[in-house]
Order: structure tokens, then sequence, then C-alpha cells
């Protein structure tokens, strides 16, 4: 299934986002890292849960780069999702990126 790539306003911050340059899927605001619980498969728009996701975390992976944690206000969905730190026209914002890794994860244990 092909995923949808549209620009929207991010519900969060009410910052504007552009539509992915690189044939991805754009699925998190790249200024503030928040995002919708509209997917189940990147791109679907398949979920009815329709709840804040709200980043929790960062890990990083050799293959795919920097990946944000959401974790879904409404119905507690763990997700992620690969950082857009390389889209030319509007890449996801580094400093919040890090500010985010530099916090600890609940219950203590980092991230």
């Amino acid at each position: 299934m092909q995923g949808t790539n549209n620009a929207f306003t991010c519900r969060s911050c009410g910052g504007e986002v552009l539509p992915l340059r690189n044939g991805s899927v754009r699925n998190h605001c790249p200024h503030c890292l928040h995002s919708l619980h509209v997917d189940v498969l990147p791109g679907d728009r398949a979920s009815d849960c329709h709840g804040d996701l709200v980043p929790v975390g960062v890990e990083h992976s050799g293959k795919k780069g920097w990946i944000v944690v959401h974790r879904c206000a409404k119905c507690g969905h763990l997700g992620r999702n690969r950082a857009a730190l390389d889209d030319p026209e509007q890449p996801d914002d580094w400093d919040v990126l890090i500010a985010l890794s530099r916090r600890e994860a609940p219950g203590g244990r980092g991230l």
C-alpha cells in the first residue's frame, strides 16, 4: 500500500509541516517532533485512535539513523519513527532531538 505524504499543520505546536521529498512519508512535526496516531503501517492512515503521539525518547540504529520514540497519550501505543534530519527543505529540528535524548525515560532508566 502506498502511503500518504501530505502537508499538514501540527496539532501540538501549530507549525506548518511539508511533505518529505525523499520518497518516505512524513509522520511527525519537524519543529516539535509530535505526531498523531493515524497509521497502523507508515502512511496508511488506517488507525482509528487519532490520539497525540508524544515524543518520549530517541534511539540510534546503524541502518536507519536516529529514531524518535513516541507514546500515544490516548491509547498508550509505543511507536518508532525515523528522524528526517536529511530532508533538504524541512529537516527535523536537531536541537529538539538532542534535548529529547537528554531526557530521562519514565522509571528513571535513561534513554
